[in-house]
């Protein structure tokens, strides 16, 4: 009995699908699809692969340290940092971060007061050090700081150069 409600309940929806019911439909579909046409792009041109020749194989490699190796075991110049002496507290600190902010005289000896990074007040005198790059204070004056500081260059040698930290101007006016 089941069977045959549904068997005449699949017949009645099949026979309102067919017939003039739908023919609003179909004539919509045929009135959007007048004037298209399907058109499809041609290809881009493919390049012909032109291979590359390497020819660098006499070249020295950039990965491996050789000339680092050599400057290593004995550079030419004979400069290179003291290592075993006793690092002072401003060598902490990159020398960029180091402000000037001022100076003290105590006889004959001229200190600068170096405001650090940390908010803390350093005196420096010449002999003093300060900055990562092994900056030894060479002269201290009432508006900068020359520094002779010890860098090791591209090639693994060590080179002096001099450095100067001035007085901070927003410290001068005060």
């Amino acid at each position: 009995m089941k069977r045959w409600i549904l068997l005449s309940l699949l017949t009645t929806a099949l026979a309102g699908c067919i017939g003039e019911e739908n023919s609003d439909l179909k004539a919509w579909m045929v009135e959007q699809s007048e004037g298209l046409r399907g058109r499809v792009e041609p290809l881009p041109e493919v390049k012909p692969y032109e291979p590359f020749a390497y020819d660098a194989f006499g070249l020295p490699d950039p990965f491996k340290p050789s000339k680092m190796e050599l400057a290593k075991k004995g550079n030419g110049s004979g400069i290179a940092p003291n290592r075993d002496r006793v690092k002072e507290v401003l060598e902490n600190y990159d020398l960029e971060k180091l402000r000037m902010v001022g100076t003290l005289q105590q006889g004959k000896t001229v200190h600068a007061l170096i405001k650090a990074p940390d908010g803390n007040l350093y005196r420096v005198k010449v002999g003093s050090y300060m900055g990562q790059d092994f900056g030894m204070v060479m002269t201290v004056n009432e508006t900068e700081i020359t520094l002779k500081e010890i860098v090791e260059d591209s090639g693994g040698d060590w080179v002096e150069r001099t450095t100067t930290l001035g007085l901070d101007d927003s410290e001068q006016k005060k």
